[in-house]
């Protein structure tokens, strides 16, 4: 027996309660001054403890209510990729085919075209624009992307695919002729640094009656173009829905950073991504010496392509104006204008302090399903000198061109969250466009559907990627001083 406890039933008491008294005299060394405790305190070691536990439980009790002064709020940290057993397993059984020099499947230009030509019985690309860039991308996937099976599975599918509809295409093209003498007037781009607000605002734009935007499913598969009468009916719909949830098991919770539906507007990246002139490759794989070389490159023939498939799509289903949109189009300017003259630009703006940790969080969740290597702190500052680089080219394109001025009209981040109606309104009020009552009615129910965070919350910080906040603004700074945004949203 205890020689400081009268019994055993006090011995058997504090085991039974070590571990939460434990806990609380850890508190209470910690938090609480002995003077205001010191008059409860007798000679009888329990009882010393009990009564010093019963004089700290206003302590605790308030502790509970309040943190310590010298805790640090918990920080979202970057979460490793989710995986089912089967997916872990299938990555592992594909390492050791890579390691014994036997990787499956091949990433090979020659093994693709030749499948897509088997796949298709078709054998013109059309126009060889496409081919630099596609063996580009190949090398850098097989070189820089450590890829795992699973990526080595979706790069080799996304490139094949890319090939086969593109052969669709261009046979379809051949046997309508009458395709290019289609029109495209006056479309309306939103463009501005990612995360700033483009896909709430694209969204809402795309409810007009009057507008025109490539759903997903149909820039997906394109061809044949989509019928009026099939246009929320279509097959290919369900089918695009099938992809949609193939990609949540791959990267579960992504659609807490980007919304995806088969019938939601898509980027023109998917489009440009045709001829193998896109950002939409890096999003998906670390791939450095491709985006360097397609930084660089002149679009104007994936524009063309771009103005083509526009072509196409509104072939069967046509209306007044085209509503497009994507971040790249920054880089671009200059060939925008060359294939669009008379185009309208939307610019989104927010403090690059979040834009860049979001748009590197949005990458590195996207990456985790191709690879099990990734580098925050390197993806960090590609990030950051991709889209400092974009947005200098960017204004000084609109800078160039004072005549096109009244092409231009922008818009904050804070305003579009503060209220994207209003936002909407000024757009139309600027390029003398007709807002219906049709229309106002359609935007508010998209609005109401598609709530901010409607799947969960989006946590990243500057620190996640190896960043602080005053060199980002070094990077940025005449464009934060020229629209003014010191505050950061």
């Amino acid at each position: 027996m205890c020689r400081s406890c009268p019994s055993g039933s006090h011995r058997d008491s504090l085991t039974r309660n070590g571990e939460e008294d434990s806990s609380r005299l850890k508190i209470f060394s910690a938090t609480t001054p002995l003077l205001e405790i010191a008059p409860t305190l007798t000679e009888d070691p329990y009882t010393q403890k009990q009564s010093a536990l019963d004089a700290l439980q206003p302590f605790l009790d308030r502790s509970k209510r309040m943190p310590h002064p010298n805790s640090v709020p918990p920080q979202p940290a970057l979460q490793p990729p989710h995986r089912s057993w089967k997916i872990r397993y299938f990555n592992r059984a594909g390492a050791l085919l890579d390691a014994l020099g036997l990787a499956l499947p091949r990433i090979d230009e020659a093994a693709l075209l030749a499948q897509a030509r088997r796949q298709t019985g078709l054998d013109d690309f059309g126009p060889d624009t496409y081919r630099e860039g596609l063996r580009v991308l190949i090398d850098s996937l097989q070189r820089e992307a450590n890829l795992n099976q699973i990526g080595r599975i979706m790069a080799r599918y996304q490139i094949l695919h890319l090939l086969v509809e593109r052969l669709r295409f261009i046979d379809y093209r051949k046997r309508h002729p009458e395709l290019a003498e289609e029109k495209i007037e006056r479309p309306l781009f939103v463009l501005g640094l990612p995360r700033t607000g483009t896909t709430i605002l694209y969204g809402l734009l795309a409810q007009d009656p009057a507008h025109r935007s490539p759903r997903s499913w149909e820039v997906h598969c394109p061809t044949p173009p989509p019928m009026p009468e099939l246009a929320d009916t279509d097959s290919r719909i369900a089918e695009y829905d099938k992809h949609l949830d193939l990609l949540r098991k791959f990267v579960p919770h992504f659609d807490r950073i980007h919304p995806m539906a088969a019938r939601l507007p898509q980027e023109c990246i998917s489009i440009t991504a045709y001829e193998f002139q896109s950002l939409q490759f890096e999003m998906s794989f670390h791939i450095p010496s491709y985006s360097a070389w397609h930084t660089k490159q002149s679009l104007r023939s994936a524009y063309r392509l771009h103005s083509e498939f526009l072509q196409h799509l509104q072939s069967k289903l046509r209306k007044t104006r085209w509503v497009l949109k994507s971040p790249a189009h920054l880089n671009t300017l200059e060939d925008l204008f060359a294939q669009y003259p008379d185009a309208l630009v939307v610019q989104t703006h927010r403090n690059p302090c979040k834009v860049i940790p979001s748009v590197a969080s949005l990458e590195y969740t996207l990456r985790t399903a191709a690879t099990d290597v990734q580098d925050p702190r390197a993806l960090g500052r590609q990030q950051l000198e991709l889209w400092s680089h974009s947005l200098q080219n960017g204004l000084r394109a609109r800078d160039a061109h004072p005549e096109r001025a009244a092409q231009f009209f922008d818009l904050s981040f804070a305003d579009i969250l503060r209220d994207p109606l209003d936002c909407v309104a000024r757009i139309y009020r600027h390029f003398d466009l007709e807002l219906t009552e049709e229309a106002e009615t359609k935007m508010r129910q998209f609005l109401a559907e598609n709530q901010r965070e409607k799947h969960g919350t989006h946590l990243y910080t500057l620190e996640m990627f190896g960043l602080a906040s005053d060199e980002v603004e070094r990077a940025f700074r005449p464009y934060i001083e020229r629209f003014a945004l010191h505050e950061a949203l």
